[in-house]
């Protein structure tokens, strides 16, 4: 139960785009006071577990309206996450500030920053393959944890600016990405090879 707890936490910290989050969060919260960026860092990581949980826990049920297969939602779901991933080695930016003053944790911090329409897919298939009832809750615990982990990440923003500079977030964004490439081949792999067999 412990390993499938981690291995789950890891995808799903990865699959969130941690330091992706952070660059945008930085530079959309620059010349705000710190006690400012942290309540919007707390209200993102809140909408992002609340907005994650919602997504993992209703898969089957659109899977079973929408008439499509699991298998081949994995296909185009990874084939988006791919796509998501190159973005992010490639260097991809974000929103330099909010174009109208107004609360931009949910939009556009929580979506689509942190929860995009690759991680959307990705979470509606979790939800649908994780068979058991304890496997569910590991599943949600994990996300829970992840989420937990983005907001922290945010409340540190500002030190980790200064402790690994500009170059350093981007290369933390890079691997993100790398890793993000590597769970969406497992993902249409895994469709392909089930919707041939």
């Amino acid at each position: 139960m412990t390993s499938l707890f981690f291995s789950l936490y890891i995808k799903l910290f990865f699959l969130l785009t941690p330091f992706f989050v952070l660059t945008v969060f930085l530079s959309m919260t620059k010349g705000m006071e710190l006690k400012q960026q942290r309540s919007i860092a707390v209200r993102v990581a809140c909408a992002a577990i609340v907005i994650g949980l919602v997504l993992y826990s209703v898969g089957n049920e659109i899977f079973a309206t929408l008439d499509i297969t699991l298998d081949a939602f994995r296909i185009g779901a990874g084939s988006l996450l791919f796509l998501s991933a190159v973005k992010l080695v490639g260097g991809r930016s974000g929103p330099e500030a909010p174009e109208e003053e107004g609360d931009i944790s949910v939009v556009p911090l929580a979506i689509p920053v942190t929860i995009g329409p690759a991680t959307i897919g990705t979470l509606l298939i979790l939800g649908a393959e994780l068979g058991d009832t304890t496997q569910k809750l590991l599943g949600a615990a994990a996300l829970v944890a992840a989420g937990m982990s983005i907001g922290v990440l945010l409340l540190l923003g500002p030190a980790i600016r200064r402790l690994v500079g500009k170059m350093g977030l981007s290369m933390l964004q890079k691997i993100t990405g790398l890793v993000l490439s590597a769970l969406a081949a497992q993902i249409v792999f895994t469709g392909i090879r089930n919707f041939l067999g």
